[in-house]
């Protein structure tokens, strides 16, 4: 299909799944990207990751990040590597975020990479990972940091700003000015009383909405987080259990240790030695101290952050918790069991029943976390099949996305509609759940795009008009 001569957006990821955001903007012969993440999951959504990326890579001219999790950001150095050269947007805890996560993604990858070969569990003879931490650093370079809501000037008379999402430090919504229309990207919406973090702010006029739909389909439960994580500790205590929880090293982790440390504080749950072996975890937390007065947390509970745990840095000090016992907490990454030191400790501590693996966030299909969710109690881990015989627990209240209900309620408080919502960033039933809520109960002109679908901004913007 010939490029419409006006400005297009194309979806070049998170359309059928909850990974791997990528739009493309084009107008007058210029390229921007807002975000450039990794797919993640099923096998043949990480697969994408390896294919050549849909347009040249010094074809684009600039990147507009939402956020660092790496379904938004971190494909980011296998970009620079094939050839783009351009400068990328993002706030400057998003910059520093991102400092942490892009390397760490490297390494992880290298030694996935070193221990499928030694083990000779992958189909490739010499297997490569698909960037390394040199890849990422270099990435590191083209960040440009940029304060919320402050306009910036993109190429090709395009312009852009940011304003605060929630969801984890430094997140934001996205709107970008182009040939007179305005797109909005919410990126990754937060909850409106997080633990961390402020709500979004509220949704600006714009002509095209790109709107997230990871819980598009549900509801979150109204369960108190501290009371629900203080049931299951208080059972695992009791039985000399091991409560390993993986968890997101950014957001996840942080909130985490802020309800331990309370409730330990108050007496409601035995003071239990409580571990955070993730040192990019141990890293994060210690920005939300650099960043004061974008999240809900005063000095002193950035103090309690770092007063609960033990905090793990080498490889041996990870090794050897896997030889202690129990009752104790280890908090580790990442948050869907794909990678890191929390697949050690689930393969150490999985087949016993006195222990408890604690899932305390969005299980994306495909992730062994979504396994374990899904009632599977068998993980192909290292080359070889664990059998989990440890209580398995969802935490429903430790979400960092807004649910359905509060996406709509949200859009609703919008003085003038846009012109044509697409609904992205979700599996198939949430996205065509939300958007059908949306047509149903907004009046909204919603649609779900697909893969590679490429747009016509002017059509988009005036198909409600019409």
């Amino acid at each position: 299909m010939l490029p419409s001569p006006g400005p297009t957006l194309q979806f070049l990821g998170a359309t059928g799944t909850v990974t791997g955001s990528r739009y493309l903007v084009e107008s007058g012969g210029t390229r921007v990207l807002v975000d450039c993440g990794l797919f993640q999951g099923y096998k043949v959504l990480r697969e994408r990751n390896w294919r050549p990326f849909p347009v040249p890579a010094d074809s684009i001219d600039a990147v507009v990040l939402t956020h660092a999790h790496l379904d938004h950001s971190g494909y980011l150095p296998r970009l620079v590597r094939e050839g783009f050269r351009g400068p990328v947007y993002c706030t400057r805890a998003s910059r520093d975020l991102c400092g942490l996560l892009l390397p760490d993604s490297g390494r992880l990858l290298e030694e996935e990479a070193r221990f499928a070969a030694l083990k000779g569990y992958s189909r490739h003879a010499r297997p490569e990972p698909l960037y390394d931490e040199e890849a990422a650093r270099a990435a590191l370079r083209q960040l440009r940091p940029i304060e919320f809501g402050r306009q910036f000037e993109l190429p090709g008379g395009m312009s852009a700003s940011f304003i605060v999402a929630g969801h984890i430090l430094g997140a934001a919504q996205v709107t970008l000015t182009v040939a007179g229309r305005r797109l909005h990207f919410t990126g990754d919406l937060g909850r409106p009383a997080d633990a961390l973090l402020p709500p979004p702010a509220p949704l600006p006029p714009c002509d095209v909405l790109v709107c997230e739909s990871t819980y598009g389909d549900r509801s979150h439960p109204h369960v108190d987080g501290e009371t629900e994580i203080a049931t299951v500790i208080r059972r695992v205590a009791a039985r000399g259990g091991v409560a390993v929880v993986p968890a997101f090293a950014v957001g996840r982790a942080q909130e985490l240790l802020l309800h331990l440390a309370r409730l330990q504080q108050g007496g409601t749950i035995p003071r239990v030695p409580v571990y955070l072996n993730s040192p990019m975890a141990s890293k994060a937390t210690s920005l939300y101290r650099s960043h004061i007065g974008e999240h809900r947390l005063s000095a002193q509970d950035c103090d309690a952050l770092f007063g609960i745990a033990t905090i793990i840095e080498d490889v041996e000090a990870s090794k050897a918790l896997n030889r202690r016992r129990g009752p104790m907490v280890i908090i580790s990454a990442s948050g869907m069991l794909t990678g890191g030191r929390v697949l050690h400790h689930v393969e150490a501590f999985g087949p016993d029943p006195r222990n408890a693996i604690l899932l305390s966030g969005y299980q994306a299909g495909g992730t062994r976390g979504a396994a374990l969710r899904d009632g599977q109690r068998t993980l192909r881990m290292f080359g070889r099949n664990v059998d989990i015989r440890a209580e398995v627990v969802q935490l429903q209240s430790f979400s960092a996305h807004a649910d359905a209900d509060e996406i709509l309620a949200w859009l609703a408080r919008s003085a003038t509609p846009p012109s044509s919502i697409y609904v992205t960033h979700g599996e198939p039933t949430a996205a065509d759940t939300l958007r059908a809520r949306m047509r149903r109960e907004l009046g909204w002109n919603a649609r779900v795009p697909d893969q590679m679908e490429r747009v016509d901004l002017g059509v988009a913007a005036d198909a409600a008009r019409d």
